[in-house]
């Protein structure tokens, strides 16, 4: 806990609105996102920021999901299904409805499990990501015209 404060207990967090699950899971995941990144892969700043993008992006995390979802306990699909389905301020621009309510759903479980103090669990499950490919992707090179 970066707070140094005592862990939620799982009624006090369960308590919490969604939203907030979610604002909170959101910071761990792209957290742990840019560590990752920062400390595996080589390349330039800009570069890991376009790859930290994607990966923390609605539809980065909605893909993502499809291999956690079979893994969450019942009391996170519990946690998933409150934040997918609250009502949200914003919408996504880059996303359609369906994946940012997933990634608001993934979102509040990670919060939920932050503040419960649930570390472990946390690591246990982004350690999935372990498995995806991380690494930029070369940009393709703007068409530039030759001037004569």
């Amino acid at each position: 806990m970066l707070t140094g404060r005592e862990p939620l207990t799982e009624l006090q967090a369960k308590q919490m609105n969604p939203i907030t699950l979610a604002f909170v899971g959101d910071a761990v995941y792209s957290a742990y996102v840019r560590e990752k990144l920062a400390i595996e892969v080589e390349g330039r700043p800009s570069d890991l920021q376009r790859v930290a993008s994607q990966v923390v992006s609605a539809k980065g995390q909605s893909a993502f999901l499809d291999e956690l979802a079979p893994l969450l306990s019942e009391t996170e699909q519990e946690v998933f299904r409150r934040g997918k389905n609250a009502k949200k301020p914003t919408h996504s621009k880059g996303a359609t409805k369906l994946e940012y309510n997933r990634s608001t759903g993934f979102e509040a479980v990670l919060g939920y499990l932050y503040l419960t103090g649930n570390d472990g669990r946390i690591a246990q499950l982004l350690s999935l990501l372990d498995k995806q490919d991380l690494q930029p992707k070369p940009q393709p090179q703007a068409f530039k015209p030759i001037r004569r």
